[in-house]
């Protein structure tokens, strides 16, 4: 599918459809209104006789609308006006799309981009929107025998409101199809089931995306990872025929190579049975997910490195199977980590932090600016947060500031959860340093406080994913969060390093305003 932005007006453009939006008093969106004018009413006259009352994700598509050049029209409901706000924007051009891949059309001119967001400039809109229809379109059929037809349109053009604003369309569609490509790598990853997607796989796609990109990776293997002493993680792998991978991928986008890096950590267990506390057998299908985190960092970096973001980046990757054998971890087994300390393993199954600690000490030779490490974690933060929010802890609250509102930015929230020193109590051992769980009660408190044991020299946040990196049901598969949040934290971040400020929002334009364009 080409993307494009243009400027111009809707009646001239000769494309199989024309996407506009109506507010839920039937009140016509720009766009609309100008081909309402065009046509002699011929949209009113359609929203008169109740075919369409614009709520919100409704859709209407029109054949011939008197003198356009379009083949279709499609109307998409906007919702209440005084609350169209990011969330209605995002919705609405989902919808959009949901509906456009029912029809025949081949060439799309989308003026949803031209609405109104209120803080939101003209950047943002073509970014969100390209991001939206991407994943929209987006389908995992690869192992299937007879792949799903395709009916992705050949040409998908954003309407921009004037040619001055061509120049921050452009560069909204290439941070959009970047952080898109980036959610689909993850996607990707996510939805492979764990007999292809092995660690030895997780390891090629580093590999891959540092020769496509220029970019550093060594990919360790076990008796590169012992020599580390990182035992907390080769205790976990021990029960799989699967050979543990320790991946480390390099960025240096920064003028200085040596100025400190931003380390994303990824957990990277391709299945978790549970080990030898085993899961229950219903719903273990999903437990290839419990990679998700390393598919996200692997997805963030990806965006981050087309997007050429002038950071040193590093992804650190533990990575290895959760099984059951002769060989794998007991309940009752002390394993000692890559710090030093030792933890008492009283159930299997909480294996994350088992191998994210190692993880979190390596990352201690980066002289790092901030680490965030991501992970699947526990089930006890779906419980907390449900599958919206994604749970968030951090040593320091500057740094979860910073990320809540990168999150807020782009519609992939996440929630400060307290990291308490009340709670570190509950992993208390009397017979090693540390338990690696701490009971029932604030299960993902607990599994956080325990991480944080290993992140105390350097500022660190923990996103726990759970609830978030993929859904269940009859849409089941991996969303491809949070991408997008861990790309716009680090673009903020960067644009903090080169001094720039981030615009925000832009002023509407009247109807007197109009550019006249003549079509593509």
């Amino acid at each position: 599918m080409e993307f494009n932005i243009k400027s111009g007006s809707p009646e001239k453009q000769r494309v199989a459809c024309v996407v506009v939006g109506v507010y839920e008093t039937r009140k016509l969106s720009f766009a609309a209104d100008l081909l309402d004018r065009i046509s002699n009413g011929f949209l009113t006259d359609v929203l008169k006789r109740g075919d369409m009352d614009g709520k919100l994700g409704s859709t209407l598509v029109l054949h011939s609308v008197p003198h356009t050049l379009c083949d279709r029209v499609m109307l998409v409901g906007l919702g209440k006006e005084r609350d169209f706000r990011a969330k209605e924007y995002r919705e609405a051009i989902r919808a959009s799309v949901k509906a456009l891949a029912s029809t025949q059309a081949n060439e799309i001119v989308s003026y949803l981009s031209e609405l109104h967001v209120k803080k939101h400039d003209v950047e943002w809109m073509v970014e969100q929107a390209t991001v939206v229809t991407v994943d929209a379109f987006y389908r995992f059929d690869q192992f299937k025998s007879k792949q799903d037809e395709a009916r992705e349109p050949r040409k998908f053009t954003f309407a921009v409101p004037r040619r001055s604003d061509l120049a921050d369309g452009e560069r909204g569609l290439q941070r959009g199809q970047a952080i898109a490509a980036g959610m689909k790598l993850t996607k990707d990853l996510a939805n492979t089931p764990g007999n292809h997607c092995t660690p030895g796989h997780l390891a090629q796609t580093a590999q891959t995306l540092a020769a496509d990109f220029d970019c550093e990776v060594e990919v360790l293997g076990p008796d590169e990872i012992a020599a580390l002493n990182m035992d907390s993680f080769l205790a976990v792998a021990r029960g799989s025929d699967e050979p543990a991978r320790f991946i480390v991928l390099k960025h240096f986008g920064a003028r200085d190579r040596a100025e400190r890096p931003v380390v994303l950590i990824g957990k990277g267990i391709t299945f978790d049975s549970g080990g030898i506390s085993l899961k229950p057998g219903e719903g273990m299908d999903e437990m290839k997910y419990d990679m998700g985190g390393a598919a996200a960092v692997l997805g963030t970096f990806r965006a981050a490195v087309e997007m050429k973001l002038p950071l040193n980046i590093v992804v650190l990757i533990p990575t290895c199977e959760n099984m059951p054998s002769g060989r794998a971890l007991k309940p009752g087994d002390i394993v000692r980590s890559m710090s030093g300390q030792t933890i008492e393993v009283l159930n299997t199954d909480a294996e994350g932090r088992l191998i994210l600690c190692d993880a979190l000490t390596y990352a201690e030779r980066l002289n790092p600016a901030t680490v965030v490490d991501v992970a699947t974690l526990t089930g006890a933060c779906v419980v907390a947060l449900g599958n919206i929010a994604t749970g968030l802890f951090s040593n320091q609250d500057g740094l979860a500031k910073e990320l809540i509102a990168a999150g807020e930015e782009v519609g992939d929230r996440a929630w400060h959860m307290p990291l308490w020193e009340d709670y570190q109590e509950l992993l208390k051992s009397p017979f090693a340093d540390m338990a690696n769980i701490g009971g029932r009660a604030g299960g993902s408190i607990t599994a956080a406080c325990f991480l944080s044991r290993f992140a105390k020299a350097y500022d660190w946040a923990h996103l726990d994913i759970a609830g978030t990196a993929w859904r269940g049901g009859k849409d089941k598969g991996a969303t491809g969060r949070p991408v997008p949040l861990l790309v716009q934290f680090l673009q903020d971040r960067a644009d903090i390093a080169l001094g720039n400020v981030v615009r925000r929002g832009r002023p509407r334009r009247e109807l007197s305003e109009v550019v006249e364009d003549d079509a593509d």
